[in-house]
């Protein structure tokens, strides 16, 4: 089963030796960050006491780098990492709608006169940041027209007591914003904070809108999400969240926000955005803060994994012979996509490329390999490249496509892509393409014939008179 709190996660990570607890008194201002960054993908980080400069800071200890590793998400669904994309595809195709309840951990405390410095320990993560961010906050949503929620994770930009600027992509937060912005109504709001790894992960589903992502997370934990209504207003949030922040997106208004480090590891821009007013804030007693460092492999992975398990299930319905994919980590887990295939026509590799560029604008470029190539390990896809394509035949160009704008080799998001066909022929002769192999090589009994190690004082080793 799924673990359905942080601080159940929490624990696990703990007994296993993957939580780090940092000492008291670390700065919220740049010094949390690099300490969180440094332990990336080895474990996460535990700040029981941090501090902003010499002001006095909440007594809220702060956590990073939850799921920093594709193992550590599989655990933390309760499953082997091979399992990862068909559970989480099997859960956007069968969602189970949430539970409603009155009596919600989340509310244990209510602020009411919010002041977001004062109230909560919000890093300033990058050298560049516009100020501190919140960078881990579930913003949900209800479409002004349906009453169906959204959920998604956008930077939030601390620019006064009560208020935050927000970057909305044009997506269905942004749809639901200008909806109520053309009845010039204001559009409620809450960001829920510390929310277990299954609800996290589903906030990045790919889904269409009107489409409750919170079912998602139920269906991952394999009961209903327990949600509770906001004090303020009508949006459900996770019941057992560490932190709800609730508001409304102003209609009208525009503020300046940014610029804020981004996943490919460059800023994203300065501009006047949208912003919203806070109204209060909830908590549990003694709250845990959340915060994710821009671009380490936490921002990296819930970001991949929702993507790839939509591109395998778009792949599949056209290309029944896709097997696999992966966003690679050198691609920043967005920008450079692996297919491995099982190949019975040659051309098909090409439609593929093709294929897979349509599924997310993001994807810049594509490889594609045979059923023996590991997609996972970028050494395997490198060697099918260097010894099974070749450029002036397999290399596949489209120029002016629509990229991501946060690449900054674009321009303004117009991009070029490429795709590499590096598959085997259907027919081979002889032994050509008869990868080499060692009998025993992979029997595992060949290593009892290690004797033992070697010394210096070895006879073997001395030098002959």
């Amino acid at each position: 089963m799924a673990y359905r709190t942080l601080r159940s996660w929490l624990r696990r990570l703990a007994q296993t030796d993957r939580l780090a607890v940092a000492e008291p008194g670390v700065d919220l201002d740049f010094e949390l960050s690099a300490i969180a960054k440094r332990q990336d993908g080895e474990k996460a980080v535990l700040f029981p006491a941090p501090k902003r400069g010499q002001a006095n800071a909440p007594n809220v200890p702060v956590v990073s780098g939850l799921v920093s590793d594709r193992g550590w998400i599989a655990e933390s669904l309760g499953i082997a990492p091979s399992e990862v994309l068909a559970k989480f595809r099997d859960a956007v195709e069968n969602p189970l709608p949430w539970r409603e309840v009155a009596d919600a951990p989340v509310h244990q405390n209510v602020i009411r006169d919010p002041d977001l410095l004062r109230d909560l320990p919000i890093p300033l993560h990058n050298e560049h940041d516009n100020g501190p961010y919140i960078s881990a906050g579930l913003i949900i949503a209800r479409n002004p027209r349906t009453g169906v929620q959204n959920v998604s994770i956008n930077r939030l930009q601390i620019s006064g007591p009560d208020r935050m600027g927000i970057l909305m992509l044009p997506r269905h937060l942004h749809n639901f914003y200008a909806a109520a912005e053309a009845e010039g109504d204001a559009l409620e709001v809450a960001i829920a904070i510390g929310v277990d790894p299954a609800t996290l992960l589903s906030s990045q589903a790919i889904v269409p809108i009107d489409f409750d992502e919170l079912e998602v997370a139920g269906a991952l934990h394999g009961e209903p999400l327990r949600v509770t209504k906001c004090v303020t207003n009508n949006v459900r949030v996770p019941a057992d969240a560490e932190i709800v922040i609730e508001g409304r997106l102003l209609p009208n208004v525009r503020e300046m926000e940014g610029p804020f480090a981004e996943f490919p590891q460059y800023y994203g821009p300065a501009g006047r955005r949208e912003v919203i007013q806070v109204d209060a804030i909830t908590t549990r007693k003694n709250p845990i803060f959340h915060t994710i460092v821009s671009a380490a492999m936490e921002h990296l992975l819930l970001g991949a994994i929702p993507r790839e398990a939509t591109i395998v299930a778009l792949l599949q319905r056209s290309f029944p012979g896709v097997l696999d994919v992966h966003l690679s980590r050198g691609g920043i887990c967005r920008y450079h996509l692996a297919v491995k295939i099982k190949k019975t026509n040659e051309g098909e590799p090409k439609n593929i490329i093709a294929g897979a560029f349509s599924t997310h604008a993001d994807i810049k470029q594509v490889i594609v390999v045979d059923e023996d190539v590991d997609v996972h390990d970028t050494v395997s896809v490198e060697w099918a490249v260097a010894t099974r394509f070749q450029a002036g035949k397999d290399l596949v160009i489209i120029q002016g496509a629509l990229g991501s704008r946060l690449d900054p080799s674009t321009d303004d998001g117009i991009s070029d892509k490429m795709g590499m066909d590096a598959t085997m022929p259907v027919k081979r002769e002889g032994l050509d393409y008869v990868v080499v192999h060692v009998p025993g090589e992979d029997d595992p009994k060949m290593d009892s014939r290690i004797a033992g190690a070697a010394t210096a004082n070895d006879a073997m080793l001395q030098e002959e008179n």
